[in-house]
């Protein structure tokens, strides 16, 4: 009796662990068939049914890292970069030793411009695994990005350690030497990575601008005119090449390259431009230099959507002409024009003065510091907003841009009389005083400084 009870009790356990493995197996190739579905499904860009099939293979198996990591990678291929975030999320919780779901949450943070999250999932990638110079690549990318230059070439040596032979990685190296003002070997590098993949404009651009910094200038032709030939359905790419013909001081090649565009595409605005500010530039020299420069531009500037760019060079043309009336309506409107040529500020200042518009020439140059800071006319433009503004009756603003010209310029003591006469003028005696005082430690004999200095006592 106890035997036969035994036995029983023994088949019933064996019959549950049979249905159970039977079941295991059959959730397990169902498992497997919903994954090669969802990869079928994928491959012809169907992602919707590609979801629909992981999706059924997470519901089969919630904890296998793998459908999570399918899904995930499908929904950042639709930029449901939400989703895809919880799934990789989920992937890499399920298995802290996988790579993949690490760069793909990396790659999705880089494409939502969270650079800094991006380089917390690449470094956590590569303390996994060290020896990939791809995910060393988006590293040095997101770095980049975030403006830590020392650490993206950091990252960048090491990849082109393990690999030389990736373009990319070597485009980003000299932009980054670049940056740091390591020119020569920026050039190196950038030339290694033209001759890597000739037909990457990314890298020909940031040479021929290279070439052309260091007046390399025929050296910067070449490049542009490769760039040309690679993208030949761009005329802006022939414009390049013309404007740097003029660079390099070859009016006729720069004339004969841009009349060829513009006689292939007589409706782009830019190509006569191009001519106009070639003509405009070569007018010093050339007799017929500013008429041809007014004949390019006067159309395109007359055009009720011209860009800021056109309007300043045909406002400019105007002005060397004698037109200071018309050089000032066009200057107005280059300045009113969005994206604004910051020179136009500056330019417009000129015939603004000159009309006795005072205040517009103060408030240009004003517009044009706060768009370009501090350069090398930055203390003459500081002086000139000061004087404009104790002729317009304004001792405070006057005050405060001579203080900065003060600055800039080094304790110029011109300057400084100017800007104590600004704060007498505002009953600031003691700051005149130290005003005086800081400008004849530079010069004690200044005239003007003395007697100032005799008044205010």
């Amino acid at each position: 009796m106890r035997r036969t009870l035994l036995g029983a009790l023994l088949l019933a356990i064996l019959s549950v662990t049979v249905a159970l493995a039977v079941s295991a197996a059959s959730r397990a190739r169902q498992y497997a068939r919903l994954i090669a579905a969802g990869d079928t499904a994928l491959a012809t860009d169907q992602t919707h049914l590609a979801i629909e099939a992981f999706s059924g293979a997470i519901a089969l198996k919630g904890d296998a890292m793998l459908a999570y990591l399918k899904r995930g990678e499908t929904y950042r291929r639709r930029g449901e970069y939400t989703e895809a975030l919880r799934d990789l999320r989920e992937a890499s919780r399920l298995d802290p030793m996988a790579t993949r779901p690490l760069e793909l949450i990396g790659d999705v943070n880089a494409t939502l411009e969270r650079h800094a999250r991006a380089v917390e999932s690449y470094e956590a990638y590569l303390a996994l695994d060290a020896d990939a110079p791809e995910v060393l690549y988006k590293l040095a990318l997101a770095r980049h990005r975030l403006g830590n230059l020392p650490a993206a070439e950091d990252a960048l040596r090491k990849a082109v350690a393990m690999n030389d032979r990736m373009p990319e990685t070597a485009y980003l190296l000299g932009i980054c030497l670049r940056d740091q003002q390591e020119t020569a070997e920026a050039l190196q590098v950038l030339e290694r990575a033209v001759a890597l993949a000739p037909t990457m404009a990314p890298a020909r651009e940031a040479l021929a601008s290279l070439y052309g910094a260091l007046r390399r200038d025929r050296d910067a032709i070449d490049q542009l005119e490769a760039l040309a030939a690679l993208e030949p359905a761009r005329p802006e790419r022939q414009v390049a090449v013309g404007l740097a013909y003029a660079r390099a001081g070859k009016l006729d090649e720069a004339v004969v390259t841009l009349t060829r565009v513009a006689e292939r595409y007589p409706e782009r605005a830019s190509v006569y431009v191009a001519l106009g500010r070639v003509w405009l530039d070569a007018a010093a020299t050339r007799k017929d230099g500013l008429g041809k420069a007014l004949a390019a531009l006067e159309e395109v500037a007359g055009d009720g959507s011209a860009s800021s760019e056109a309007l300043t060079l045909y406002g400019r043309a105007l002005l060397m002409s004698g037109d200071v009336a018309r050089a000032y309506r066009f200057l107005e409107r280059a300045a009113q024009a969005l994206p604004v040529e910051p020179s136009s500020l500056v330019f417009l200042a000129t015939p603004a003065e000159r009309l006795g518009r005072v205040s517009v020439c103060r408030d240009a140059l004003v517009r044009y510091a706060a768009l370009v800071g501090d350069d090398r006319q930055a203390a003459d433009r500081a002086f000139r907003i000061g004087d404009l503004s104790a002729r317009l009756g304004e001792p405070s603003v006057a005050a405060t841009w001579f203080r900065r010209a003060a600055d800039l310029s080094g304790g110029n003591p011109a300057t400084l009389a100017r800007l104590a006469e600004a704060e007498a003028r505002l009953g600031h005696f003691d700051a005149a005083l130290k005003a005086i005082e800081q400008g004849l430690t530079r010069d004690p004999k200044n005239p003007t400084l003395l007697a100032l200095r005799r008044r205010l006592r």
